[in-house]
């Protein structure tokens, strides 16, 4: 299916509607001459900015507008290159660039208010909808399940590309896919010199997404992740204003290193982008483009001057790795390798647009009510007041997991159901995902620590003891 680059508005006089970029070079703004002709009661300049594409590759620069152009909230002092997702304002109109199929391109949502109608901007036209909302169109079985196995081969060679980088910890990349496709966020826990850093930034490296790396630090601030508000002077008019800095959350691939090196305060500066997908700074609220996904380290040792993630912060990771040595072989191995010139040149295997549609496919598989049950079952038992709880829990554990893990169990079931080439969620694939979404929800006492008791040993127990629905549970009565 051939796809076309466009520009969306989210904001503004006409949001919904979409203008295809359709030359080499398209001029927006409110003078007739545009390619992309703006209503004249926008707040745009006539000729406000210009599109160019060269090569596949789209970039934008300002035409000297009153308001400026900007892209995700920074302001476009010469050509900026676009990629999807990225959010273009042009004094009130919000737009976003996309790559849509042809088919998508025109299907819009009608302005709130009026009737959608056929319209022509310049020399883009644009069919609009009447008076129907836009929906997505439904896909049979067949088609959902042709799109994931082209999909699941392109996360395979993405998997098979960082292999040529890290060498073992096969079961931690595993882990990595299944958290980026249910839409999920990782902690990972292990000794100096692990490569979680490497494996992260390889990840990074293979996906066509943006990267960014924070080193948490004890004097770093909110504002060193979120952005901050700047005083601006103009020099003509004496005319002041704030204007919005996009602090490094502002990417796809955010890599929080060491992330209990910081206060409470600066780590909850990312809770609200975990879990909203957004940034509130000065009574502003900033979206985050989409995929957007967290990865965080954490050293074990040296809790000296650390401060260990609050119980809300942990919650909103799906998983929480362990990240172990090397078997001997690949410990020979990582030497040989990383004592030589050796150099690995890694290709982009997957576009942010795959694993947004990905995403997608994985929520919207079927789960039978009996796997839900078990699901629901694990995560109870796990608490130590339930009366499903084992002896082990009763005994060793302060406090259980709470509603969010049933809904990560079920996701990475999902995932991992998708991962090896089934659409049939089963009790097994829960199982499987249980130790890493488990294992940060469960706070041992003193009873556990004083006996050398650790969580990884009581989830066994959990699971062995914690049955399948059966027949009686679905006995009327």
């Amino acid at each position: 299916m051939s796809t076309v680059k466009c520009l969306r508005v989210l904001e503004g006089t006409e949001p919904g509607r979409r203008f295809p970029l359709d030359a080499p070079t398209v001029t927006i703004g409110r003078a007739g001459d545009n390619r992309i002709v703006l209503p004249q009661e926008s707040k745009t300049s006539r000729h406000h900015a210009e599109f160019n594409g060269e090569d596949g590759e789209w970039s934008v620069r300002d035409l000297g507008s009153m308001n400026g152009t900007y892209v995700n909230g920074e302001r476009v002092e010469w050509p900026r290159v676009l990629r999807p997702g990225d959010q273009i304002k042009l004094a009130g109109e919000v737009l976003v660039f996309e790559e849509v199929s042809a088919e998508d391109l025109t299907r819009v949502e009608p302005p709130k208010g009026r009737q959608a109608t056929s319209g022509k901007q310049g020399s883009s036209t644009v069919n609009l909808d009447a008076g129907k909302e836009p929906h997505p169109p439904e896909h049979s079985a067949e088609e959902t399940a042709a799109q994931l196995r082209v999909l699941i081969q392109r996360l395979e060679a993405v998997s098979a590309e960082i292999g040529k980088a890290i060498i073992g910890q096969k079961e931690i990349v595993h882990s990595l896919m299944l958290a980026l496709v249910s839409r999920g966020h990782v902690l990972m826990i292990g000794l100096p010199g692990l490569a979680k850093t490497l494996m992260i930034r390889t990840l990074a490296e293979v996906l066509d997404l943006r990267f960014r790396r924070i080193q948490f630090t004890p004097d770093l601030m909110p504002a060193d992740i979120t952005g901050t508000d700047v005083l601006e002077i103009d020099e003509a008019t004496g005319r002041k204003s704030y204007r919005f800095i996009r602090g490094p959350v502002f990417t796809n691939i955010l890599l929080a290193d060491e992330i209990n090196r910081t206060p409470p305060k600066t780590q909850a500066a990312l809770l609200e982008a975990m879990q909203e997908y957004h940034v509130t700074a000065a009574g502003e609220t900033y979206p985050l483009s989409q995929p957007f996904f967290v990865l965080a380290t954490q050293n074990p040792l040296e809790q000296e001057g650390t401060y260990p993630l609050p119980e809300a912060q942990l919650d909103r990771f799906m998983f929480s790795l362990r990240v172990d040595y090397p078997s001997e072989a690949e410990e020979e191995q990582i030497a040989s390798s990383t004592t030589s010139d050796r150099h690995v040149e890694l290709a982009k295997r997957m576009t942010g647009d795959e694993i947004l549609l990905l995403q997608k496919l994985v929520r919207r598989l079927p789960v039978s009510p009996h796997v839900v049950k078990y699901a629901t079952r694990l995560a109870r038992a796990t608490r130590p007041g339930d009366p499903r709880a084992p002896e082990a829990v009763r005994k060793w554990i302060h406090c259980g997991a709470g509603p969010r893990a049933t809904q990560y169990l079920l996701l990475a079931a999902k995932a991992g159901a998708v991962m090896r080439g089934s659409l049939v969620v089963n009790c097994a694939d829960v199982r499987r995902a249980a130790p890493p979404v488990l294992r940060h929800r469960m706070f041992t006492n003193f009873a556990a620590d004083s006996e050398g008791v650790d969580v990884d040993g009581i989830i066994q127990k959990v699971l062995k003891e914690v049955q399948e629905p059966g027949e009686k549970d679905y006995q009327a009565g």
